[in-house]
């Protein structure tokens, strides 16, 4: 199509990601004319090399650890389970499969015209789209929502790439496990991995920057994972960088700040992630970046340019599916007429839970207690074993870590938790509705909540305060 031909839609969504796919899909079926542009993933990050399939994995890690402790819940004569890599590889890549089909077939509803190709803004709410088949289009859309999404960070150490890093999307499409893996940084995608990996039998060295592992946690909580993770079998490096690699043979070599060595045969870049803003010319549109080359967005995801919004990583919401997802709630309400002045149309006062899914698994919202005292704050803190749990001895995890709860001792509202133990990715949303609600940690504490669950842990933890 003629680049000079430009077509005009009600909404032009740049990406396919969770919030982009939703919002494109929602006011197609309202009757809008909405084109919606993704060069890469259908469905976008989370479906295809992200949440979807490294839960996946590590649901078969953590069945593959159920089955060789199965003879202390009386279950005999499956000590020898073992990974199949092959089988592995076809349950991850199934299930993803099947939802990027639902996605492909949703897409294809009336209203919505989903354009596979590379876009780049030429304009003010405009884009040309070059295609696939060599072919352009010009787009242009009275609304346009940013949603480009991010990918794996690469530091530039001397020496990395030249030896054939993964990153954590290579990881997943692995053919055979090395014996040995070294991963480059400690937070939360390289702990998953690590916790993953070790499990399946590789030889695992986590080379963390800072003195623990997942620096945004406390200090203890961090603790408990890495008791976890060592258990596991994993090596934790802590408070070192690697600043050289080298490859000889089949054998990576890190050099680290304090001079010391790791070798393994494969190096895993956990470095976090950055936007995909870059090259796509969103100074031709009047669209602001931060610093650190995010979108600028004001607490209603507005950019700088009148009738655009961004969403997702790509305007530094905290890079969940579930915050990208709210990010579409709040541009759909001022799409669909809700004033601002609405809470509905607004990330302030937002506050996201997020698990991470090693083993003990960890829950998190709200303040940790060294924020909470780094704030000055008046706190109340509340905090029992997971072995205080009836259900946590039932399932044979009682001695993994502890349940600690935020409280302003004023209101006794509750600012924050983090909860380690089984499940606690489901429990934390608990504790999330009674923030939401205002709820002080009494009202919490007295609900007859269904016993034996690990929501039950709430009254126990709450029982702390007297």
């Amino acid at each position: 199509m003629s680049t000079n031909v430009i077509e005009e839609v009600d909404l032009l969504v740049v990406g396919g990601g969770k919030a982009g796919k939703s919002l494109a899909m929602e006011r197609a079926k309202a009757g809008w004319r909405v084109a919606m542009v993704e060069r890469r993933f259908v469905g976008g990050t989370c479906i295809n090399v992200a949440c979807i399939p490294t839960k996946s994995l590590v649901n078969s890690a953590r069945r593959l650890i159920d089955a060789r402790t199965d003879d202390v819940f009386g279950v005999v004569g499956t000590d020898r389970a073992r990974v199949d890599l092959a089988k592995l590889r076809a349950h991850k890549e199934g299930i993803v499969g099947a939802m990027v089909d639902a996605h492909e077939q949703m897409f294809t509803a009336p209203g919505l015209d989903f354009v596979r190709g590379e876009a780049r803004f030429t304009g003010e709410r405009t884009v040309t789209v070059a295609l696939g088949n060599g072919g352009e289009r010009t787009i242009r859309g009275e609304r346009v929502l940013i949603n480009l999404g991010s990918r794996p960070a690469r530091p530039q150490i001397p020496g990395l790439w030249e030896s054939g890093a993964w990153t954590s999307e290579d990881i997943l499409r692995l053919e055979e496990l090395p014996s040995s893996l070294a991963i480059i940084g400690a937070s939360y995608i390289g702990v998953e991995f690590a916790s993953m990996m070790a499990t399946f039998g590789v030889d695992v060295t986590l080379i963390a920057s800072d003195e623990h592992v997942l620096p945004r946690e406390d200090a203890d909580a961090a603790r408990v994972v890495e008791a976890g993770l060592e258990g596991a079998g994993v090596t934790i490096l802590r408070g070192v960088r690697a600043s050289a690699a080298s490859r000889s043979g089949l054998v990576t070599t890190l050099t680290l700040s304090d001079g010391s060595t790791v070798a393994a045969q494969a190096v895993l870049v956990a470095a976090g992630r950055v936007p995909n803003t870059d090259g796509i010319g969103l100074d031709q549109a009047g669209v602001a970046l931060d610093q650190r080359g995010f979108v600028a967005v004001d607490e209603h995801l507005r950019t700088s340019a009148q009738g655009v919004w961004a969403a997702g990583d790509c305007a530094g919401t905290l890079m969940f599916t579930h915050a990208s997802w709210s990010d579409f709630r709040i541009i759909r309400a001022q799409l669909t007429g809700v004033s601002l002045d609405d809470p509905i149309t607004s990330t302030r006062g937002r506050t996201i839970p997020y698990a991470v899914f090693a083993t003990p698994e960890l829950a998190r919202i709200g303040l940790s207690e060294e924020e909470a005292r780094g704030l000055g704050l008046d706190v109340l803190i509340a905090q029992v074993p997971t072995s205080a749990i009836p259900r946590a001895k039932t399932l044979r995890h009682a001695g993994e870590g502890f349940w600690k709860a935020v409280v302003d001792g004023r209101t006794h509202e509750i600012l924050g938790a983090t909860l380690i133990g089984p499940n606690v990715s489901e429990v934390i949303t608990a504790v999330q509705v009674a923030m939401a609600g205002g709820l002080t940690y009494e009202q919490l504490r007295f609900l007859p909540v269904a016993h034996p669950t690990m929501a039950e842990g709430l009254q126990v933890l709450f029982d702390s305060l007297g």
